[in-house]
């Protein structure tokens, strides 16, 4: 006998749209939730030589998550926090930093943490890197780089790796968290490259692949079609984009 929560729930869940995926080049992405929640990713628009002029101003969303510290993924960030008023989540120091420029709607957390923040659950993880911006002509110190688990209301999770090498505790991430979508970068030189980008799919158990940080810039030479080669054939699927396009 269905109950009337069944019921309700049953209504939710036919609501619930596909997950489409924005890419606007680089590192950074517009997310709609099954919800219809936005969530922006990494805001690197106004000087990304490879977003469209089109998408180059700060987008309308309900959430903004950013991994790390450097340009290349955070230089857009006060300008689409202060248009947006949506929520930034970042870790500690970056938060303090955002705080210190006048914005005030900022929800630190640090790795191994989780919050519900816009009906989702954001789990932030580790990631291998740097993390560091200039600031009035000065490096400042923007905390360490992370990656997150996002929770769908769907009850589907994406893992969004920032920028990082390979690690081993990327098959934590997949036992724990059992991500559907990984959004790993394949560029080499300062991140993982399409060898390390395939073994961490085969760490996190993904059946799905959205390359990102490569083409950007010449020395960015890992390519998608170097990916494909080598994970296609164990049955998951690269989804690659090119900037400012959308799929479910």
């Amino acid at each position: 006998m269905r109950t009337e929560y069944d019921r309700v729930e049953s209504k939710v869940v036919k609501r619930m749209q596909k997950l489409s995926i924005t890419w606007l080049g680089h590192s950074t992405f517009i997310l709609r939730t099954p919800g219809g929640k936005r969530i922006l990713f990494d805001p690197w628009m106004s000087s990304n030589p490879s977003c469209p002029e089109s998408m180059k101003k700060p987008p309308k969303v309900d959430l903004i998550l950013v991994s790390h510290g450097h340009f290349d993924h955070m230089e857009d960030l006060v300008a689409c926090a202060r248009e947006s008023g949506a929520p930034v989540v970042g870790i500690f120091e970056l938060c303090d930093w955002l705080g210190r420029k006048g914005i005030a709607n900022t929800s630190p957390m640090n790795k191994g943490g989780s919050q519900q923040i816009a009906g989702l659950r954001v789990t932030m993880t580790d990631a291998h890197h740097s993390s560091g911006y200039f600031d009035n002509g000065q490096m400042v110190y923007m905390g360490e780089p992370a990656g997150y688990v996002v929770r769908l209301e769907d009850s589907m999770s994406i893992y969004y790796s920032g920028d990082t090498c390979l690690f081993g505790d990327m098959k934590l991430i997949g036992e724990m968290y059992k991500p559907s979508i990984a959004f790993l970068p394949i560029g080499d030189r300062f991140t993982m490259d399409p060898m390390q980008a395939a073994k961490a799919c085969e760490f996190l158990g993904v059946t799905q692949v959205v390359p990102m940080h490569w083409g950007t810039f010449p020395l960015l030479t890992g390519t998608p079609a170097d990916l494909k080669t080598l994970i296609e054939p164990r049955g998951v699927q690269v989804l690659e984009l090119k900037p400012g396009e959308t799929t479910e």
